[in-house]
């Protein structure tokens, strides 16, 4: 990234042969640089394979080159998207799917039933949903070159519904690939082409449009709907400071900035040509993940006792100081879903309860051990909550200690399984959408199914029986009651714990408009720059 004091340098260095450049290129210079797009995503992805990790810049990363058979339209309702007619059978157990016409790869080759049967196969190995599904799939096989079957063994109404999450297509010959595995090659059909050779690792990734891309007819509607690419292309920006980035914005560098810290909120606000926009109208639950699996907390008082250690309002005044877009959050379930309910909550206290911490701590057995928090340095409110989460620890005697990195070595690092003395860690900061705890089959950091579940790898069986009735309840009474159900379990097991909900939005110079505002993805096509 450049910032403004090299542009003027540099504007200077260029005064004396600017005349020298023929009018007409200088004319198409100007007209790319306008229909060029900027933006500061808040760190870069190191891996792109949407299988292997959940981060959301590679999430980003692959909405842009890869696409869906379904996508989600603004009522969370699925939709097709690669798919152009699909049916049923009468006993609901065999599901068929044609392709749409004019699918291609950008490697100028066909999209085929063959890639999408590998890509199933593939994503269903890790997505938590994807792995429900195949313990009632007998089978997945192609039926011609544009189209492929799934047989049950018995009936799953909400197929398209898991169809429509984070399945990204991608050739068979990559998706053959174990999916411990991540996928390197960056070749998708989606409305844009990652740029290779333009690439700067650590500094900034480039996407242009896919002049091939046949969008649908339809007008968008969330993620559905037709994908109209209207920039030539879009530019990702690694700028790790966050008053570095705001004045890339307020110079016009950059026009898009995903996580402005809310100290700096007034500053945009006060910029006329600047606009903060909540893009998640459900806002960001932030949650701390807790490895199960490694002392102290393989033991159970000892994750129970950060239920009681934690001062949401502590926690939230970090996050935001307009108490305008934060809210405290309880339910395992989220704030704002059909399924939040208050069962097995009586753990929250205004001010916390830091004494009944330290005695659940004493009750595990604790002894000492260090517990290694995560802390993403290049993500100002998980640095912040994690510096805080480590004091508040310390404070009731537990031996805490902050393992400083960005975001990308946290990503590596929680992978590890093993003790904190051997590179592992203890707690790390995330956070997701309120609408993705509602989700109980399709959110990852919701099942608790031991060695096949998200990092802490939490296993409850009783719990898996519960979720694995998910889809079959037909009532919203019949799914809340099992969702009390369900919380009242995880809250005594406690794989995670809550630290309040951040509605964050997101800021943006005033000449880029139609962002679409959907959980978990910032969309790049339907966007445009005046």
């Amino acid at each position: 990234m450049t910032i403004s004091r090299r542009n003027l340098l540099k504007t200077g260095i260029a005064a004396g042969t600017a005349f020298s450049i023929p009018s007409v290129l200088r004319a198409q210079t100007a007209a790319t640089e306008a229909r060029t797009v900027r933006m500061s995503m808040g760190g870069l992805p190191t891996i792109f394979d949407p299988v292997v990790t959940t981060s959301q810049t590679t999430t980003d990363h692959a909405a842009a080159i890869y696409d869906k058979l379904f996508e989600l339209d603004s009522k969370f309702m699925p939709q097709p998207q690669m798919v152009g007619k699909w049916g049923v059978s009468d006993d609901k157990k065999i599901f068929t799917f044609e392709l749409r016409d004019g699918l291609g790869w950008h490697d100028g080759t066909p999209v085929t039933a063959a890639d999408c049967v590998a890509s199933i196969r593939r994503w269903a190995q890790i997505r938590p949903e994807g792995q429900f599904m195949m313990t009632r799939v007998q089978d997945i096989s192609t039926k011609d070159d544009k189209t492929f079957t799934v047989a049950l063994k018995e009936p799953l109404g909400l197929l398209p519904t898991f169809l429509a999450n984070l399945l990204y297509v991608m050739r068979a010959k990559d998706a053959d690939k174990p999916a411990t595995e991540a996928v390197t090659t960056n070749i998708g059909s989606g409305p844009f082409k990652f740029n290779e050779a333009a690439a700067r690792p650590g500094a900034s990734l480039t996407y242009d449009r896919n002049d091939k891309y046949l969008p649908r007819q339809e007008p968008v509607d969330g993620l559905a709907g037709g994908k109209i690419v209207k920039v030539d292309r879009v530019i990702w920006e690694n700028i790790g400071d966050a008053q570095t980035a705001i004045a890339a914005l307020q110079a016009g560098e950059i026009d898009f900035y995903a996580a402005p810290p809310s100290d700096l909120f007034p500053v945009i606000e006060a910029d006329p040509n600047l606009e903060l926009q909540v893009l998640y109208k459900y806002g960001q639950d932030f949650f701390a993940r807790i490895n199960c699996l490694q002392k102290p907390f393989d033991n159970v008082k000892a994750r129970q006792a950060m239920l009681h250690l934690i001062d949401q309002e502590a926690f939230l005044q970090v996050l935001s100081t307009d108490p305008k877009y934060t809210n405290t959050v309880t339910s395992w379930f989220g704030s704002g879903n059909l399924v939040s309910n208050d069962e097995n909550t009586r753990w929250f206290k205004k001010g916390a309860d830091p004494e009944k911490a330290k005695q659940l701590f004493k009750e595990a057995g604790y002894a000492g051990e260090k517990v290694v928090i995560l802390q993403p340095t290049d993500w100002t409110e998980g640095s912040n909550t994690s510096q805080l989460l480590a004091d508040a620890l310390r404070k009731i005697g537990i031996n805490s200690e902050l393992a400083p990195s960005d975001w990308a070595g946290l990503v590596a690092r929680r992978e590890n399984k093993g003790p904190v003395e051997d590179g592992g860690w203890s707690i790390f900061i995330t956070s997701d959408t309120d609408f993705a705890r509602g989700e109980a089959l399709t959110t990852s950091h919701l099942a608790m199914n031991g060695e096949k579940a998200w990092y802490g790898w939490p296993q409850s069986d009783e719990y898996e029986a519960l979720r694995a009735k998910w889809p079959d309840v037909e009532t919203v009474d019949e799914r809340k009651a099992l969702a009390r159900k369900m919380q009242a379990i995880a809250w005594d097991y406690v794989p995670e714990f809550l630290l309040g909900q951040f509605t964050a939005p997101i800021a943006r110079r005033k000449t880029l408009t139609g962002l679409i505002g959907m959980p978990d993805i910032i969309p790049m096509w339907n966007m445009g720059k005046a």
